[in-house]
């Protein structure tokens, strides 16, 4: 059995640690859906209420990640057990990079509210396009990699994270404060930098979830050695 697999197996054999971690798959459902919204309002445009409302379900994200917290801690104040320690540490740090998401979703509904127009992304560069469609398909398959504790998909999706996000949002940053790419005024070159830079942070929080089902606890949101 694969190591993330039995961390989840001993997850589901205690009463609170299965708790946690439902939970904790249950907040990154909804962070997905808020995500995957947050991007559709920013596109078509949508009306102040609809994206205040939106927000507000931030206060669930939290509620989540403070009862697993709560749980995690509780469960190893009780067990004499620690050498199963690690197990509840990565459960913290899964939950740590959902919240993560959540703030950031905030972060491109308040381009939503602020930018006047819906903000269409290949409308700027195709580059844009393709990195918000990335994102929509890395959040949607690492949930699918972490459900089905598929460490396989989980390599593959390190990869397309290195390969198809990372470097095309920083050349999209990096272009626009240089002046090398100009969009005719202030706010939409304001906006196009926000916009990319808040993709590359939604992956690169997906990324950190996605290399606790494949690396040591210590090794968690970087390359490890092996």
């Amino acid at each position: 059995m694969a190591v993330f697999q039995q961390v989840v197996k001993l997850w589901r054999d205690d009463d609170l640690l299965a708790q946690a971690w439902n939970e904790s798959f249950d907040m990154m459902v909804l962070s997905n859906t808020m995500f995957a919204s947050a991007v559709k309002y920013l596109r078509r445009g949508e009306t102040l209420d609809a994206i205040k409302a939106l927000k507000k379900k931030d206060k669930d994200i939290n509620q989540y990640q403070q009862s697993v917290r709560k749980k995690v801690v509780t469960h190893f104040s009780v067990s004499k057990n620690i050498n199963n320690l690690p197990s509840g540490l990565v459960l913290l740090s899964i939950v740590i990079d959902i919240e993560r998401l959540g703030d950031y979703t905030k972060n491109i509904l308040d381009l939503a509210l602020h930018y006047p127009d819906p903000m269409i992304s290949e409308d700027f560069l195709d580059e844009l396009r393709s990195i918000e469609k990335e994102v929509l398909s890395l959040f949607s398959d690492t949930l699918k990699a972490v459900k089905n504790q598929d460490e396989e998909l989980a390599r593959k999706l390190l990869k397309r994270y290195k390969k198809s996000l990372a470097a095309i949002s920083d050349k999209i940053v990096n272009d626009c404060i240089s002046g090398q790419s100009s969009f005719g005024d202030e706010k939409k070159n304001a906006a196009v930098t926000l916009y990319a830079r808040y993709l590359k942070r939604v992956g690169g929080h997906l990324k950190n979830i996605t290399t606790t089902m494949l690396n040591p606890y210590e090794y968690i949101g970087y390359k490890s050695p092996k």
